[in-house]
């Protein structure tokens, strides 16, 4: 058969074919004046050769071409194979003018009956064209089926019965009369209409279907709705995006595109979040697109405006949601935390006094704290950082950073002393409660300068509410701070304020005594550390009977502890 064959063609480098002058150039008015190039230059022994690149569809189309060739303009059409021949005839230039009902006549026929296709059909045929969307799209085939497929989407925005019936014409779909605007894929339609301000966790019936098409497929449906980058104003599009890349990230296959158009696509889905803000996403809900946006790549200025809508609802957070893992080598992503709390702290600024907003960020930072402290990688700065990042007034009890300081010393107990110095400085000693004041007294990780201030603090705290508890008790008042419960008559209220005066002055004392025996064993542990000094030195000039001498001087005694 290979003789009878006196055309070679070869498709875009890498396969060729054998085949009849006569039959191809019937039907291709550009094999036609490709053959007649070719004759110019051969001889006439020779079978003539030509190379196509960029054929849509490979070897694979153009064996379709030579088939409805080969067999006399005849072809079973169908939304498969639809989108291939009609570019490929488009590319031989298969038209009316080279041959009466010519492939692409056929094609186009085919075409203008997508109306009266399914649902599945047009998904098929959309995806079909991802081979070779170039060619689609240059034809203005892709387009048309993409504007198919939202035409079902707005015949039937809540079942797909109607439109995914295999072998059922859906007729009612074949008039584009339905607008898009009435479900929300309007150009410039938005979150004006109760449909489309359904909370976002919903999903619709076509959100999955719709994930099996490529991210190049999915940039071009959002821009053919008007709906790409910054003119994303629809919620039902955004929570599909939001949906496909939460899919996309599940599928290694998308690797590859995480860097390019996925980045796209979630920014288009951050505008549209932006859009609506608070409305229809919660606290938790931006956390959980903060996630899936993050793993696909984000801009720096989505990311921003992402962060800040976080961030003016923080006080709404819980304490999972801040838990986000870390990309720079730590657990958790701690600044992420750190720029959401700065962008709060910015919005409560002009308040004149800390509002219950203000208060309720600071216990939540103060949860984060104790959950980061045991992070072995976490450094002093970034701690420090993340506890003084609200101001004082945010708390009204330092408890919680005590407790979080105190993991965080027990789970790194390679701190010098100044590091833990330095740590302490997030304390406010005044507002420990007296609890958490003797536990730190106590506490072995915390240096003896800082446990001897907090005492002293507790004291001057004693003194100063000592006065105001006098006067209330002379004007015959119980101090309500300290009145466990009401009482009726005058004479018990008395009584009551007398009570807790003594008690006042009790705890002053036990203070008092244990300020006193701190300061003592300081000045002890500074007399024994004089000693040693002297003792190494003598053991630097070599000396000897040293350990004996040295015992002498202490009196057999250790060095004392702290308590």
């Amino acid at each position: 058969m290979n003789e009878l064959c006196d055309l070679k063609v070869h498709i875009n480098g890498h396969h060729t074919l054998h085949l009849h002058q006569s039959v191809m150039c019937a039907f291709s008015g550009r094999l036609r004046t490709m053959v007649k190039l070719e004759k110019k230059k051969a001889s006439r022994k020779e079978a003539l050769s030509i190379k196509l690149a960029d054929f849509p569809g490979g070897a694979e189309g153009f064996e379709l071409v030579a088939r409805f060739c080969y067999n006399n303009g005849r072809i079973l059409l169908c939304p498969s194979n639809l989108p291939l021949l009609h570019c490929a005839a488009a590319f031989l230039e298969m038209t009316e003018e080279v041959c009466a009902c010519n492939l692409l006549g056929q094609a186009e026929a085919f075409v203008n009956g997508l109306y009266y296709w399914t649902w599945a059909d047009v998904l098929t045929a959309v995806k079909s064209c991802e081979p070779f969307a170039a060619a689609a799209d240059a034809s203005g085939l892709l387009e048309r089926l993409i504007s198919a497929l939202f035409s079902k989407i707005t015949a039937s925005p809540e079942t797909p019965t109607a439109i995914a019936a295999v072998g059922t014409p859906n007729r009612s779909s074949s008039s584009c009369s339905s607008s898009p605007d009435t479900v929300g894929f309007g150009r410039s339609s938005s979150t004006k209409t109760p449909e489309s301000m359904r909370p976002c966790v919903g999903r619709e019936w076509w959100f999955d279907d719709m994930t099996s098409l490529s991210p190049q497929t999915i940039e071009k449906v959002m821009r053919v709705l008007g709906c790409y980058g910054i003119e994303n104003k629809n919620l039902i599009l955004t929570r599909f995006l939001l949906h496909y890349l939460l899919a996309a990230t599940r599928r290694p296959a998308m690797a590859l595109c995480k860097e390019g158009t996925l980045a796209g696509l979630a920014d288009t889905a951050v505008h549209g979040v932006a859009l609506v803000g608070g409305t229809a996403f919660s606290c938790r809900g931006l956390f959980w697109v903060l996630r899936i946006v993050s793993a696909v790549g984000l801009s720096k200025e989505c990311r921003h405006k992402l962060e800040r809508l976080m961030g003016l609802m923080l006080d709404q957070a819980t304490l999972d949601d801040l838990l986000v893992s870390g990309d720079d080598g730590g657990v958790y992503d701690v600044n992420l935390v750190m720029r959401l709390v700065r962008v709060f702290v910015g919005s409560e600024e002009e308040a004149d006094a800390p509002s219950q907003r203000m208060r309720k960020v600071g216990r939540l930072i103060d949860k984060y704290l104790g959950e980061i402290s045991p992070d072995h990688s976490l450094k002093v700065s970034k701690f420090l950082a993340v506890a003084e990042s609200l101001p004082d007034s945010a708390r009204d009890c330092y408890d919680g950073v005590y407790r979080a300081l105190d993991i965080y010393l027990e789970s790194h107990p390679a701190l010098s002393l100044e590091e833990r110095t330095a740590l302490c400085r997030c304390l406010n000693y005044e507002k420990l409660t007296l609890e958490a004041c003797k536990d730190l007294a106590k506490n072995r990780r915390i240096p003896p300068g800082v446990a001897v201030q907090a005492l002293a603090s507790q004291q001057c705290k004693l003194q100063i509410s000592k006065p105001a508890a006098a006067a209330a008790a002379k004007d015959g008042r119980a101090d309500p701070s300290r009145t466990p419960r009401r009482v009726a008559r005058a004479g018990t209220r008395t009584r009551s304020a007398s009570v807790d005066l003594d008690g006042g002055s009790d705890e002053k004392e036990l203070l008092r005594l244990n300020l006193q025996r701190m300061q003592s064993r300081v000045v002890e542990l500074e007399r024994a550390c004089k000693e040693m000094k002297g003792q190494m030195s003598k053991m630097a000039k070599g000396k000897s009977s040293l350990g004996a001498a040295s015992c002498h001087q202490t009196g057999g005694r250790g060095l004392p502890r702290l308590c």
